[in-house]
């Protein structure tokens, strides 16, 4: 009985580790970026790998990185992160809906822990219910390519010339236009949060009268702000009115 338990636990984890091994690469190429942004901003290599090996975030990271490179405080980051991850509790609540009856608790903590919008997404449509062991092979590979990425864009922010590390640094914004873009032709209301979010930033920081703003205040009240407005102008329908529809 018990090697047929260690022969399932293995299945398991294999099978996660062969889910997460696609969302692993993905993660590579992105933290690059990641990487090249903090060797920019005056990250060490090893400041910018631990900073990806413990939140696994790319909008928290980029967010922390501008608030930290422009010298906010404390507070800030943690209101900056606060916002902008928020959404991953309620994604960790949906999942432990799924999670099978033999995970325990310290086992949610270590699921929790690395539960991204990938891997919540790949979790959520498996077959069966969740065990630890494929949640936790689903999750080791991308956390390793996420972190391992940063570390070669931080060396090579470090190594190449500033004016190469500068427009590779680029990238990073790429990658979040690629995100908001396509959601945006798709729903006219992503588009118009993002539009306000973008307008309420400029005016923040060109307007004189807002200029003893902190970089890390300015990102929470335009963040707060636009989407305040998009919950208000476009309520997301429960499920019941969407059936009728």
């Amino acid at each position: 009985m018990k090697n047929r338990e260690k022969e399932e636990r293995k299945k398991e984890l294999i099978g996660g580790l062969k889910d997460g091994a696609p969302i692993a690469l993905g993660y590579l190429s992105v933290s690059f970026s990641v990487g090249i942004l903090a060797a920019a901003s005056g990250f060490t290599v090893f400041q910018g790998a631990f900073m990806s090996l413990t939140n696994v975030t790319s909008a928290g990271q980029f967010a922390g990185i501008q608030v930290i490179a422009a010298g906010g405080t404390i507070l800030e980051l943690m209101l900056t992160q606060l916002i902008i991850n928020l959404r991953y509790a309620l994604m960790s609540l949906s999942l432990s809906q799924k999670l099978s009856e033999k995970v325990t608790l310290w086992q949610r903590f270590v699921i929790a822990f690395a539960n991204t919008d990938e891997i919540f997404a790949v979790a959520m449509s498996h077959a069966k219910s969740l065990t630890f062991p494929y949640l936790l092979g689903l999750e080791i590979l991308p956390v390793l390519g996420w972190t391992g990425g940063t570390v070669l864009g931080g060396a090579a922010g470090q190594l190449l010339p500033p004016a190469v590390s500068s427009a590779l640094s680029v990238a990073l914004y790429g990658m979040f236009i690629a995100v908001v873009v396509p959601a945006a032709v798709r729903l006219r209301p992503v588009l118009i949060v993002a539009v306000l979010a973008a307008v309420f930033r400029c005016v923040l920081y060109y307007v004189p009268v807002f200029s003893g703003i902190s970089a890390g205040i300015s990102i929470i009240i335009c963040t707060t702000a636009a989407s305040l407005i998009g919950a208000v102008l476009f309520p997301v329908r429960e499920e019941a009115e969407s059936g009728e529809n």
